[in-house]
C-alpha cells in the first residue's frame, strides 16, 4: 500500500528530530508534494537569530543518509531544506508566545467578529500574546481581536518596514 503524503511527512518529521534537536534547530514545516513520477520533499528550519545556509547543509546531509537506508519513500524525489523566510508561519503554541509582539497576519475558516464586531476572514496587526487558546492581537486599524487558535486556518509572521 502507497503512503499518503501525511504518512511520509509524519515519518520525515521523527527521523528529522533527532537530527534536529542535536543541531538545535526547530523544524517548523515539512511539505512533500509530487509531480508526475518526481516529488519535493521540503523542511523548514528556524532557531533564535535565523538559520544559515551551513545549518540547512547539515541537516541535509544527515538527513539524506538516514532517508536513503530506510527508503521509504516510494518515488523519486529532491530534498530541500531552508528557512521558513520572512513570513514564517505560525504553528504551535510556542510560536504565538515567541513571536509575541511582532506584525501577524491571521486567516481564519470562516468569518469572525473582531471586538468592535466587524466580520472578517483576514485579520493584520501586532501580536499580542496567546491566552487559554486564544490568540490576541491589536489590529492596524486600531480595534483588538481575540480568535480561537482552532478556528484560526493560517498565520504568519509580516515583514514590517
Amino acid at each position: 500500500m502507497a503512503l499518503h503524503k501525511d504518512d511520509i511527512c509524519e515519518r520525515v518529521s521523527a527521523i528529522a528530530q533527532p537530527i534536529l534537536d542535536a543541531l538545535r534547530l526547530e523544524l517548523v514545516e515539512i511539505e512533500f508534494k509530487r509531480s508526475g513520477r518526481e516529488a519535493i520533499l521540503r523542511l523548514f528550519i528556524d532557531k533564535e537569530g535565523g538559520v544559515t545556509l551551513d545549518d540547512c547543509a547539515d541537516v541535509s546531509r544527515e538527513l539524506s543518509l538516514v532517508l536513503d537506508v530506510e527508503d521509504f519513500i516510494p518515488c523519486a524525489y529532491n530534498l530541500e531544506v531552508s528557512s521558513p523566510g520572512l513570513d514564517r508561519p505560525l504553528k504551535t503554541p510556542a510560536d504565538y508566545e515567541r513571536f509575541t509582539g511582532r506584525l501577524i497576519k491571521v486567516r481564519t475558516y470562516e468569518p469572525f467578529c473582531d471586538d468592535d464586531g466587524n466580520k472578517r476572514k483576514t485579520f493584520l496587526g501586532t501580536l499580542e500574546g496567546l491566552t487559554d487558546g486564544v490568540v490576541r492581537m491589536r489590529l492596524t486599524e486600531g480595534q483588538t481581536a481575540a480568535i480561537p487558535l482552532e478556528r484560526v486556518a493560517k498565520a504568519n509572521l509580516e515583514f514590517e518596514f
